[in-house]
């Protein structure tokens, strides 16, 4: 039986992709009985795989009309040698750039849950919820001066790590 997955995991993407994500995350979020760190990697996960998995998709495809794919079909290899040895190893490289950024974008968002209480639990200290404390404390500068420190730093390394990659790939 082949099933159709290339089209079957595109529509499970457009699913996903046509609930709008903060309305998702709060949705999963309300659901759950006793969030916990765990809790928040995986939703943030579930939300964010989509744009990685369209990118691969695509790098896939162009990968597929390239002279070696031909190459390796003719010379009769399996679908799945020529999937796991000659396109995926090809098509990861540059999907690290856009999962760089995907985990930059995954650091602010869990900022962000942080700060509106949202998620982790209050006894776990994170930098948005440092900064919600200094939102109530003004006079403690260095409680939002620090985090949001910490945050830009991070977020900055790894666009720039991002852009470095891209650099680094368009040379090649």
């Amino acid at each position: 039986i082949k099933l159709p997955v290339d089209s079957l995991v595109m529509r499970l993407v457009e699913i996903i992709r046509s609930i709008p994500g903060l309305l998702l995350l709060l949705a999963i979020m309300a659901l759950i009985k006793s969030p916990s760190l765990i809790y928040v990697i995986l939703i943030i996960g579930f939300i964010r795989w989509t744009s990685i998995t369209t990118f691969l998709r695509s790098e896939l495809l162009r990968i597929r009309e390239l002279e070696y794919i031909q190459a390796a079909k003719v010379l009769g290899f399996s679908n799945w040698r020529i999937i796991f040895k000659h396109a995926l190893p090809n098509a990861i490289t540059p999907v690290l750039i856009t999962i760089t950024f995907g985990i930059a974008s995954a650091v602010l968002l869990e900022a962000f849950l942080s700060f509106l209480g949202i998620g982790i639990p209050v006894e776990n200290v994170t930098w948005g919820s440092l900064l919600n404390t200094a939102r109530h404390n003004y006079s403690a500068w260095w409680m939002a001066v620090f985090p949001g420190f910490a945050i830009f730093i991070t977020v900055t390394t790894l666009n720039l790590i991002g852009d470095g990659l891209e650099k680094a790939m368009s040379e090649s």
